[in-house]
């Protein structure tokens, strides 16, 4: 998913309802104590000697707050205004919430009930970045900063990304460029109220309304486990959250507690974001050992119907070498592939993506987005085994062309 500038800190765990709602009443009654006792005071001085008269905008002032103080002191509810009437739809959710999760439903009137729709969002969903062609697309993602940090972060937390490769199988520079790609390594993972973003989308944008409206609710009951406050989490437009920018739905299913200290902290701790991403790949099909995609070259007559069976792996490198598409690079002929193409500046490039080239696609359903983690990879590795540290097997990745 997708991001703004500094390493998100676990948000402040959230106070009850009830609570909140008592700090509420003794501040009110103290504001209103404070300044009605003042026109008390001063009402009481002039009874004795005479001056200037009060103003009757005064005295209308000291009536209302002496009626917030009753209202405090009777046990009543401070005045103040109703709050605006709901939307139908959002209404509704809050009714689902509370009835099949015993939510606050009062928590969630006073949340939901104040988020207005970002237009922000709704353009950034509309025009995802990973539909740009993809030498547009790879410049952003390939370079000299996303790299060296890569590297970086990499000899930094050189154990536990060796663990979490050794346990899960998925290569050490795949997990590291993933999180370079999705947050800069921890230091972009975007700065939109997720709640706000999850219920712009779940009510505003009809096309994926039921998939975030899903989200939302994934997010509420994160939310409520590990005792987020709602109102400041932070993350992409698309309510994507922390380092490795897991939707809440992924959080909850697939975060892992890698530094053990007893919960997964995908926000401010870098080794739960690591295990998280392996176990992600892993949990979704990743082959250890496996390649992840070769060039090719295909036929004229073929592309179109071969391109149409889309990016899932759907027939042996030796089936499709018989509908004229020739792989440029070492693979086996009984792998499992799918024919994929990538705008470059001089044409048309052909590739060849297997098991774990499609499982980077279940990250983010894009082949832009899996072709530019596949590349940062091969370059983060080929930077970490030229300073003689950490190497990677070779049989791991596949080389370059």
């Amino acid at each position: 998913m997708a991001l703004a500038p500094s390493l998100m800190r676990s948000a402040p765990i959230i106070e009850s309802h009830e609570s909140e709602q008592q700090d509420e009443l003794t501040s009110s009654w103290r504001r209103g104590a404070g300044e009605a006792g003042g026109v008390v005071s001063t009402r009481s001085v002039h009874r004795n000697h005479p001056g200037p008269a009060v103003h009757p905008s005064l005295r209308r002032r000291g009536v209302v707050l002496l009626l917030g103080v009753l209202g405090a002191l009777l046990g009543g509810r401070v005045f103040a205004a109703a709050p605006r009437p709901l939307r139908p739809e959002v209404a509704a959710f809050i009714d689902e919430m509370a009835q099949r999760h015993q939510y606050d439903r009062t928590l969630l009137w006073r949340v939901l009930g104040r988020i207005k729709p970002r237009a922000s969002i709704l353009r950034a969903i509309s025009a995802p970045g990973t539909a740009r062609p993809w030498y547009v697309f790879r410049e952003r993602y390939i370079d000299d900063v996303r790299i060296t940090e890569g590297a970086r972060f990499w000899r930094q937390h050189a154990e536990v990304i060796g663990r979490a490769s050794r346990e899960f199988g998925v290569p050490e520079e795949i997990i590291v460029a993933t999180i370079g790609v999705e947050t800069l390594y921890g230091r972009d993972t975007g700065n939109f109220k997720v709640v706000e973003a999850l219920a712009t989308l779940a009510f505003d944008y009809p096309p994926r309304a039921d998939f975030f409206r899903g989200e939302l609710e994934q997010f509420l009951l994160l939310a409520r486990e590990i005792r987020l406050d709602m109102t400041r989490v932070t993350g992409s437009y698309a309510g994507a959250i922390g380092i490795p920018q897991f939707l809440p739905s992924s959080y909850r299913k697939y975060a892992v507690d890698y530094d053990g200290d007893g919960k997964p902290d995908l926000m401010g701790a870098p080794a739960d974001a690591i295990g998280s991403v392996a176990n992600y790949y892993r949990s979704f099909g990743w082959e250890a050992g496996g390649a992840v995609a070769v060039p090719a070259e295909a036929a004229a007559s073929a592309v179109d119907a071969v391109l149409a069976a889309g990016i899932k792996p759907h027939s042996t490198v030796v089936a499709l070498m018989q509908r004229g598409v020739v792989p440029l690079a070492a693979v086996r002929d009984d792998a499992q592939a799918a024919l994929f193409s990538l705008e470059t500046e001089s044409g048309i490039q052909y590739w060849l993506g297997l098991q774990n080239f499609y499982v980077i696609t279940r990250y983010n359903r894009s082949v832009n987005y899996a072709m530019v983690v596949y590349e940062l990879a091969r370059e983060l590795r080929s930077v970490i085994q030229r300073e003689g540290s950490n190497p990677v097997p070779e049989r791991e990745m596949t080389p370059a062309p």
